[in-house]
């Protein structure tokens, strides 16, 4: 027997087309003799009908509830080019790595071919990269210092609020697969 995973007016990722839609119809097929539908799709209004393993749901990220730690911005040495070889680099024979972990490895490098090409924006995405945590923190007390008095919020921190909201959602969020059932509303209350 079929049971409806997803109900009317719920936003979910169509895997097989690649974007966002709402269903607008549960459609259950009923079998004669049968208490139970057999199988159940859903319309989206993208032309035909979904199962349900065609349909994913956002689920915030578990480790997005992690401390980032501290990260930093270190430089290493380039082993490829000698100092006086890349003279027009801001820091000649060394580049930028953003340092995620607690010791001084992982987190984020870039290929010397692509830092030797545009060493200026490298840098740049390097400082803002170890600054992402900093940001984070400042995004998330905008939205907490909107919503406890939204009504006092002026216009323009309103924005900006939901635009930290949305840009955080897409970082917080990940897409998940279909619960085996839909949650009985006395559960939900």
């Amino acid at each position: 027997m079929a049971r409806a995973q997803f109900q009317k007016g719920q936003k979910v990722w169509v895997e097989c087309v690649g974007a966002w839609a709402f269903i607008e119809q549960v459609q259950p097929v009923w079998a004669k003799g049968f208490d139970e539908p057999v199988r159940v799709t859903y319309d989206v209004g993208l032309g035909r009908e979904f199962t349900a393993n065609e349909l994913m749901l956002a689920a915030d990220d578990p480790a997005s509830s992690d401390s980032l730690g501290n990260w930093r911005l270190l430089r290493a040495h380039n082993k490829w080019q000698l100092a006086e070889d890349c003279l027009h680099h801001p820091y000649p024979g060394t580049y930028p790595v953003v340092v995620t972990d607690t010791a001084d490895w992982g987190g984020w490098r870039v290929p010397g071919a692509e830092y030797d090409r545009t060493p200026d924006r490298i840098e740049y995405q390097a400082r803002l990269i170890a600054a992402s945590p900093a940001l984070l923190k400042l995004a998330e007390g905008l939205i907490d210092l909107v919503a406890e008095a939204p009504d006092d919020a002026p216009p323009a921190m309103l924005q900006l609020a939901r635009q930290a909201r949305e840009t955080l959602q897409s970082v917080n969020q990940v897409l998940t697969a279909a619960p085996e059932k839909l949650p009985s509303s006395a559960a939900a209350a």
